[in-house]
């Protein structure tokens, strides 16, 4: 049987591409808790103490909404202050966002696309990964027991920032993990012995775990691990590099070997094409299997300016084939007035920017029981 090598990667929520991405979803929450069709589009940029926050919030009373106070939460919550720089409280915010209501007839036009986007949708029939490929579905869990650390392992003196990189081996159905590295932020005087120690159980846990989760994944640990390879790794967060939202679109999704139809998600409310268009492909992406039309399923959409609803190609199934799927999308409400009405309501978007679109089964938009 033919091995096939799979790589995915992670980040923390102090990395700096998060840090915007959550701060972005923060301001969109925000919008549309005072209002259902807000319009919301921003982008955010920061480098050291510096956040730059840009873009348009429109809905009722905008000007009412503290951008500073949610900045510094989102850095606080990620873990920044209390000797991790930069601290919540030194940063300088600069917003340039226009704010104020919706025009005059605009909110009745939300559920009309104002631009073009291609959307991509994936799904795997494999329902214990919530339909993702393995690999991206372990490096989250992985990355999210190893950032948990910080809390779990006070001594070893762990930050905000870090990286996860695997390499997982495809055999049919069985998985096993072939190499594994991080990077995680650690004073340069702690332990970076009792470091490996704490990844390495980290990893004999979660395997252990997953394996039971996941039928045909190994709990095998791999030889090949590397913990901080590039050497001590105390200068991170936007103290070590800027960030920028939008940057990490192929974390947020299906990892690398899923393309991405290029559309930021954080920052862009539920209306928004790109955003709305990503859930929706993924939707039909998980009806396609579940219905078994196939074991793999790829979608495409195509939303031009002036569209309710995506034009809907044909499904990728594999490498080999695509079959139309004109009856399976009519199952499916697919406009733009429902993503913005029922997908907008997620109660924590913070924890959605920095975890992954797809990594909660329990949301409203991974839920098909009420199509």
């Amino acid at each position: 049987m033919t091995q096939t090598f799979r790589p995915a990667e992670f980040v923390f929520p102090g990395h700096p591409d998060k840090l915007c991405d959550a701060i972005a979803d923060a301001l969109v929450a925000e919008a549309r808790q005072r209002e259902e069709r807000a319009l919301v589009g921003v982008e955010v940029a920061i480098h050291r103490t510096h956040v730059t926050v840009t873009g348009r919030i429109a809905c009722k009373d905008a000007e009412g909404i503290d951008v500073t106070a949610l900045v510094r939460n989102v850095y606080r919550t990620a873990g920044y202050g209390k000797g991790w720089h930069p601290a919540p409280e030194d940063l300088e915010i600069t917003s340039q966002l226009c704010l104020g209501p919706l025009e005059d007839g605009e909110a009745e036009f939300r559920d009309v696309s104002d631009d073009q986007a291609i959307c991509i949708g994936y799904a795997v029939n494999i329902p214990e990964t919530n339909y993702l490929p393995p690999e991206q579905w372990l490096v989250r869990r992985l990355s999210e027991r190893l950032y948990g650390l910080r809390i779990d392992r006070p001594e070893l003196e762990l930050g905000p920032d870090g990286k996860v990189l695997i390499l997982l081996r495809e055999e049919g159905r069985s998985w096993a993990l072939e190499q594994f590295s991080c990077s995680l932020q650690q004073r340069e005087h702690a332990s970076d012995i009792a470091l490996h120690r704490a990844v390495r159980t980290v990893l004999e846990q979660e395997l252990t775990d997953a394996a039971k989760l996941l039928p045909g994944l190994s709990a095998s640990v791999p030889d090949d691990i590397t913990v901080n390879g590039a050497g001590a790794f105390e200068v991170g967060g936007p103290e070590g590099d800027n960030g920028l939202s939008g940057k990490k679109l192929v974390v947020d999704a299906y990892g690398p070997r899923v393309p991405i139809g290029g559309g930021a998600w954080s920052g862009k409310d539920f209306f928004k094409a790109d955003r709305a268009g990503g859930i929706h492909a993924r939707r039909i992406a998980k009806l396609t299997v579940m219905t078994g039309l196939c074991e793999e399923a790829l979608i495409r959409l195509l939303w031009f300016p002036g569209d309710r609803t995506p034009r809907v190609l044909p499904a990728e199934c594999g490498h080999t084939r695509s079959i139309p799927i004109k009856g399976l999308e009519g199952l499916l409400d697919v406009s733009l007035a429902r993503s913005g009405r029922d997908f907008g309501r997620i109660p924590d978007l913070v924890r959605l920017a920095r975890w992954g679109m797809f990594s909660d089964p329990s949301l409203p938009s991974e839920a098909l029981a009420k199509l």
